[in-house]
């Protein structure tokens, strides 16, 4: 009975949850790319820069606006151009985790 009712409370409580939207634009592969919007539906990006078989990263900011995306090896901003001192980053191709973005807080 103790499982019924997690596996029930866990359901009902599912569905009111929603993402962070700094999660909600994702770039990866070889130009592949999707956005995920707040009423549940995705669309496909196409104006990514990223090239890659494996490890890469991106993050937005809370409203779910791109900030940066990278590959390991270069960082890409939200126009798709490489930032200052964002290239020969050590990353590599073939890693399956080249890159991990750690957002820094702010303490208010």
């Amino acid at each position: 009975m103790k499982h019924i009712f997690i596996l029930f409370f866990f359901c009902f409580y599912s569905t009111f949850c929603f993402s962070q939207a700094e999660a909600s634009v994702w770039y990866f592969g070889e130009n592949a790319g999707p956005k995920f919007h707040p009423d549940g539906s995705v669309t496909p990006l196409v104006d990514r820069k990223l090239n890659t078989l494996e490890g890469c990263a991106t993050l937005s900011d809370p409203n779910g606006d791109l900030m940066f995306y990278t590959d390991g090896i270069t960082i890409y901003n939200k126009n798709h151009q490489v930032m200052l001192n964002g290239t020969d980053l050590k990353g590599d191709a073939s890693s399956t985790q080249s890159a991990t973005i750690i957002q820094k807080w702010k303490r208010h």
